[in-house]
């Protein structure tokens, strides 16, 4: 029998190799909705540039979608992803769809401002009106052809909105164009986890200190996906609102200052998180 400091020092020895060969919590930070408005545009870019983001969502449809894809060439080894939209949630500023989507759009021919039933937009959702899944498979091909002309580096879908979880039919349609276009990054199947805030998120102190809490709660050898929307608080974001979401701007400039916060960063690095996107996703898988 092995004398009792040897079998201490391998004890020790074993638990310290077995720490090494855990891999870092690994964690994608996404920003939504680039297209939306300038001034989301411009936070998008900053948060790249300065802070914590590593992939970028793209309303195709979007007002300001040629910006965007002008802007993006400034980021050129950022992650695109196209933010595939049925709505236009906003009261003073609306968006069309690409195609002849009759059965997808409002009396003066905007997509509807919601996906699902909302108490505050009765019978304008999506889901209460007679929506055929031909129209939006018309649709997502013209935002998805229109993305990769403009942007061909775009790696994967997301959905805005929820707008993917539409029905089974809609989910799967989703599937099968992101298979034959070649952009299909499935979350799940890399187990990736969402990351929640722990904590009241009412004021962007609030949020970044909820997110602060969920970065001490990463584990390591995990995949995370944390999702939010920066924008900056300007005249131009203080008009842009609907109903029972009227902070808009204050929120959004919240995130910028989140995403590009030193504190932020410095948990990070000391939680040591490794910061990656959907398609380093596809990196950890040859």
């Amino acid at each position: 029998m092995l004398p009792k400091t040897i079998r201490l020092l391998f004890l020790i020895f074993c638990v310290g190799h077995a720490f090494a060969q855990t891999p870092p919590a690994r964690l994608i930070i996404r920003g939504d909705d680039m297209g939306f408005s300038h001034s989301g545009n411009l936070a998008l870019v900053e948060s790249y540039k300065k802070g914590i983001e590593t992939s970028i969502e793209v309303i195709v449809p979007s007002p300001w979608f040629p910006e965007a894809v002008q802007l993006l060439k400034e980021i050129p080894d950022a992650d695109v992803g196209i933010h595939l939209a049925l709505t236009s949630e906003w009261d003073l500023v609306k968006w069309r769809p690409m195609t002849q989507a009759s059965s997808l759009v409002d009396a003066d021919g905007y997509f509807y401002p919601m996906v699902f039933p909302n108490k505050n937009y009765p019978g304008r959702a999506i889901a209460e009106n007679k929506w055929k899944l031909e129209d939006i498979e018309r649709e997502f091909r013209a935002q998805i052809e229109t993305a990769l002309r403009h942007i061909p580096r775009i790696s994967h879908l997301s959905s805005h909105m929820g707008c993917t979880a539409l029905s089974k039919e809609v989910t799967a349609l989703t599937k099968k164009l992101a298979q034959e276009y070649k952009i299909d990054i499935d979350t799940d199947a890399y187990k990736v986890q969402r990351l929640p805030l722990e904590g009241p998120r009412g004021t962007p102190t609030e949020k970044a200190q909820s997110f602060m809490n969920a970065l001490s709660r990463v584990e390591p050898g995990k995949t995370y996906l944390f999702v939010e929307h920066p924008g900056l608080d300007n005249a131009e974001l203080r008009a842009i609102h609907h109903i029972g979401y009227e902070n808009v701007a204050e929120d959004r400039q919240g995130v910028t200052d989140l995403f590009t916060s030193a504190d932020v960063k410095a948990k990070i690095k000391a939680k040591g998180i490794r910061l990656i996107s959907y398609k380093d996703l596809l990196e950890s898988n040859k």
